[in-house]
């Protein structure tokens, strides 16, 4: 049986490119050789690009396909891991259904609208069992009225972009002394924002992933900063956050959140892998839902990989039932 070829999406066009190539790397060094050519392609706005001993080569749009050592490599499967736009908003999704290349993230419909918090929340709502805070959605081209938002929502209060991811622009604040700055932080980062009152209790992330046809839950993490929140400097560059993985949760609970996750994946009709972020209320333990990443981190020490090793799963494996399982 002839070896597919790969390509590796990485890069894109935000903050989160250099997590990107991260997480291309290590998806590159668990892709089995016997089975995969892999080619990782790097995404940059103006053109799109293989590189092989510091040499480059381009992309042909046109029909996705690569010119490389005088032929012409078409590729059988496209795995993306481009953090934010373009690789998880459904963009490059929509060219790939459009050339009919299979790949392993939800379709472009899905991931267009996880990428928008307000809309994801929206569809989630009624699941039993799911809760989501209280919050505003603001536009960029109208008139913020502060004091509103301090009356209508009750401090301390969580400032974010509605698309985006890794916490980039996100900020938490007190009063209404603190707002003006952080909704101009997370306006430099996207269009639309979300005023998001602040849930406390404690945090986790589950993967879940269709594997074989069935939907299978992964252990969760249980995240433990000692930062006022988990931005992006306590995902990717200090010391102050523990990941626990698998999470302390009793069986009980989390035959329960497996059940809500399960629900939010179907109700959103998600494919592949993707990740779940939630709040456990402090003294209920009610589950309060964060958000959806349908491109989640895959570097060595990303949540996924981690929550992979700790089910018993071999990580090479696990991408290559991706790969398999994308048309089924």
């Amino acid at each position: 049986m002839n070896a597919k070829n790969i390509a590796l999406l990485a890069g894109g066009f935000t903050g989160e490119y250099e997590v990107s190539l991260k997480s291309a790397k290590n998806i590159a060094a668990n892709l089995n050789p016997d089975k995969y050519n892999v080619y990782t392609v790097i995404v940059h706005r103006d053109r799109w690009f293989y590189e092989q001993d510091g040499e480059t080569f381009d992309i042909d749009k046109n029909n996705f396909t690569l010119t490389h050592k005088g032929e012409t490599v078409k590729f059988d499967f496209a795995f993306i891991t481009i953090h934010g736009t373009p690789g998880e908003d459904g963009k490059i999704q929509g060219y790939l259904d459009m050339l009919g290349i299979p790949y392993n993230t939800c379709d472009a419909t899905t991931s267009a609208i996880t990428m928008n918090k307000a809309y994801t929340k929206a569809i989630v709502e009624g699941i039993h069992g799911l809760h989501t805070a209280r919050s505003l959605r603001l536009f960029e081209r109208d008139m913020h009225d502060v004091p509103n938002i301090a009356a209508s929502l009750k401090f301390p209060l969580f400032i974010k972009p509605n698309n985006g991811g890794s916490s980039v622009g996100m900020s938490k604040v007190y009063n209404v002394a603190g707002l003006p700055d952080a909704l101009k932080k997370a306006f430099n980062e996207d269009s639309q924002i979300l005023v998001e009152e602040f849930i406390k209790g404690r945090e986790f992330s589950i993967g879940i992933a269709r594997l074989h046809g069935k939907i299978t839950v992964l252990p969760a993490s249980e995240i433990i900063t000692t930062k006022d929140f988990f931005d992006y400097d306590a995902k990717y560059t200090d010391s102050t956050t523990q990941e626990i993985t698998p999470a302390d949760i009793p069986v009980a609970k989390m035959e329960q959140i497996a059940g809500i996750v399960t629900e939010v994946y179907l109700r959103l009709n998600c494919k592949g892998m993707v990740r779940i972020d939630f709040i456990l209320l402090e003294q209920t333990n009610d589950f309060y839902f964060i958000e959806v990443n349908t491109t989640p981190g895959q570097s060595s020490a990303s949540l996924i990989p981690q929550q992979v090793r700790a089910a018993g799963m071999d990580l090479m494996v696990f991408y290559g039932d991706l790969i398999d399982g994308a048309n089924k």
